[in-house]
């Protein structure tokens, strides 16, 4: 089958960690890779960013990237990118029609599905949707620091209903999009998977003292991710450290605001001498950093999916998680991990000081851990599930006799 995947803001090439290069880079990366292996000819459509891009480059992993000259070709923040949509979509269509055209497109993202939703409609593709985050979601935790364009609850909720499939990745996300208006029978759940090569509970380790529990916590450093949340809960933990892996390169960390923010919290907490912030790990070494760890500790605010307690898993390691979004669905409380509520860091220290002194309960747990990765979160399974749902929006060929 040829596969478009439209990623207008998150190329599957991108550095990780900066303010826009996160979870759906890597879903889109590791998607594209799985639908190649599997023999279908897939291109990750992403906008042009930087004037050195070549027009498209071929992964190694066998699938087409292609930029998408629509908008200044520079480093762009996401929530400014909506009026570049139109020429992002009429792009498409151009190509498309003198070019390769897909026998069905996958948009990731709102402002995806708009550019995709606007090509296909013309070129005769059919759309399916993953929104991998939610306006309502993001305006009832963030408020008025909520950068997202005028319109964007009315936009997702349109598009819910206009494009051929939507494809949601928790449970959570489907009672949101039923509140906005979105009909469940619209809707199939495909959960995002994880690379069971590259995360595994053997290989190298971080260094660490093996005398001092180590908690380790992943993300960019954003306020939603919770750090501060298990900074503040580290005085009920004695002797632990906790690791942040994420955000700038280790060079520039002490340049970052976020971070300055969280070295005064540990500061005023008395446990400055027990935080570290290591800055942006290269995803190949990832692996390393979890299977370092007693304990991975995942505490957004909200989080529609999250890729990271999944590759803890999948390494071994017993999460600790905010009930929010997919991380209520990943960790399983009492058999993978324990659930906190989110926001709440006393909860959450008391879960991670009974969790560390109970070594039978953490083997038990990573045990668990391993074999649900392995068994429900593949990418190979995601990829042949999304397969299934392509195949049943997919229009018939004409046959002229």
């Amino acid at each position: 089958m040829r596969v478009a995947l439209i990623s207008e803001h998150a190329s599957p090439l991108a550095v990780l960690g900066g303010e826009d290069a996160g979870g759906q880079n890597t879903h889109v990366a590791e998607l594209a890779a799985a639908l190649a292996a599997a023999g279908h000819e897939v291109r990750v459509y992403t906008r042009r960013d930087s004037v050195a891009l070549p027009v498209s480059v071929r992964a190694a992993e066998g699938y087409e990237v292609v930029h998408v000259p629509a908008g200044p070709a520079e480093p762009v923040g996401k929530d400014t990118l909506l009026p570049y949509m139109p020429a992002f979509s009429d792009w498409l269509v151009r190509r498309w029609g003198a070019d390769w055209t897909p026998e069905v497109a996958h948009a990731h993202f709102w402002m995806s599905g708009l550019a995709a939703l606007g090509a296909g409609r013309r070129a005769g593709v059919p759309v399916v949707l993953t929104y991998h985050a939610l306006g309502t979601v993001k305006r009832r935790h963030q408020g008025a620091a909520d950068t997202s364009p005028a319109g964007r609850v009315d936009y997702e909720r349109a598009l819910g209903v206009a494009v051929d499939r939507v494809v949601v990745q928790s449970r959570d996300e489907v009672r949101e999009l039923v509140a906005m208006g979105v009909p469940r029978s619209r809707m199939t759940v495909v959960p995002s998977g994880v690379n069971l090569e590259t995360f595994s509970p053997v290989g190298p380790v971080a260094d660490r003292d093996p005398a001092r529990p180590r908690v380790l916590t992943v993300g960019r450093l954003v306020e939603r991710k919770g750090f501060q949340d298990v900074i503040r809960a580290l005085p009920a933990v004695p002797d632990a450290e906790c690791v942040v892996v994420g955000g700038p390169p280790a060079g520039a960390v002490d340049d970052d605001p976020h971070a300055r923010r969280l070295r005064a919290i540990a500061a005023s907490c008395g446990v400055a001498d027990r935080v570290r912030l290591v800055g942006a790990a290269p995803r190949e070494e990832m692996a390393r950093w979890y299977r370092s760890a007693d304990v991975l500790v995942a505490a957004p605010w909200y989080e529609p999916f999250g890729l990271t307690p999944l590759e803890g898993m999948a390494c071994g390691v017993p999460v600790v998680g905010a009930a929010v979004g997919g991380i209520v669905d990943t960790v399983v409380d009492g058999l993978t991990g324990d659930l906190v509520p989110p926001r709440d860091p006393a909860a959450l220290g008391a879960a991670l000081r009974g969790l560390l002194a109970d070594s039978d309960r953490r083997f038990a747990y990573a045990t668990a851990a391993v074999e649900r990765a392995r068994d429900r979160y593949s990418w190979a399974r995601t990829a042949t599930q999304l397969v299934e749902v392509y195949a049943a929006v997919r229009r018939p060929t004409r046959v002229v006799a």
